[in-house]
């Protein structure tokens, strides 16, 4: 489960769930008109059908909302998916816990509580993949800079793997000259780069003068490919067009663009899968 796939709305299931746990404990009914000796006050925990239809409805609803979040594709039970499903559930503790309070003759503060808990968590489950705020991310990404996002070594802060640029072991234990499948490369010698780069610019003019084109590009489409990191969550789709997607690209991990394709990017992960991120807004490339 990745944490940073979390977003605000789903900090805000989450705060609602919590409450609502806590207002289980709490008495439902408000004793202050009782005026004898003996003034019995009871929890949901004395009501079975009102602890599983309003409390535990809504922290289980909390929890299958954040599970298929951090999932990296989307699950389903009986045809529905798991976040849907929550969403539901969510919806459906706070319809009753509104009608529990009108029905209710003097409300404690449980039934108070739990009725704003589950209100805020249905908001939170309804409009989190809507509002533009609740669909920013929980954590924010860490600096590239600071610490590597993939597989950082001590003392070496971002040359881990999978960063931009970063010096990888090569077959047999020799380092090679650059990060894996990054275009660049690790800084050389100061000599030995002007005496590569003299030697790389006499034939490319050479080419120039005689034919009067510009050297080749990375390939035939001109695409160089290059790192990037994703500022919220978004999915990875297959190649093939497939509307399901294959994986979820989390921010705070650097991810290879290979190709594009229109406007989309063909991403790589770490694990070497490959599939089309369609939405490219707001990428930061390495």
């Amino acid at each position: 489960m990745n944490i940073r796939s979390l977003t605000r709305g789903d900090g805000v299931v989450i705060g609602a769930a919590v409450v609502l746990f806590i207002a289980s404990f709490l008495s439902l009914n408000s004793t202050a008109g009782c005026t004898g000796g003996f003034c019995p006050t009871i929890n949901a925990w004395d009501s079975l059908g009102l602890l599983m239809s309003m409390f535990l409805a809504g922290v289980i609803a909390a929890a299958l909302i954040v599970v298929a979040r951090g999932l990296p594709g989307p699950r389903k039970v009986a045809g529905i998916e798991l976040g849907q499903f929550g969403v539901a559930l969510a919806v459906f503790a706070a319809w009753t816990a509104f009608w529990t309070i009108l029905d209710a003759g003097s409300a404690g503060a449980g039934l108070i509580l739990g009725l704003i808990a589950a209100l805020v968590l249905a908001a939170g489950a309804v409009a989190g993949p809507l509002v533009p705020a609740l669909k920013a991310p929980l954590m924010g990404a860490p600096k590239p800079a600071v610490a590597g996002p993939y597989g950082a070594q001590q003392g070496q802060p971002g040359a881990g793997y999978g960063y931009p640029g970063a010096q990888q072991p090569s077959y047999g234990g020799q380092p090679a000259p650059g990060g894996y499948g990054y275009p660049g490369g690790a800084a050389q010698d100061p000599q030995a780069g002007a005496a590569q780069a003299g030697a790389t610019q006499a034939p490319a003019a050479g080419q120039a003068s005689q034919g009067g084109q510009p050297p080749a590009a990375a390939d035939a489409s001109g695409f160089a490919p290059f790192w990037f990191a994703v500022p919220v969550a978004r999915p990875l789709y297959a190649e093939d067009g497939s509307p399901t997607p294959i994986a979820e690209l989390a921010p705070g991990t650097w991810y290879l663009a290979v190709d594009q394709r229109g406007p989309g990017l063909v991403a790589q992960t770490q694990d070497g899968r490959r599939g089309l991120l369609q939405d490219t807004t707001g990428i930061q490339r390495g």
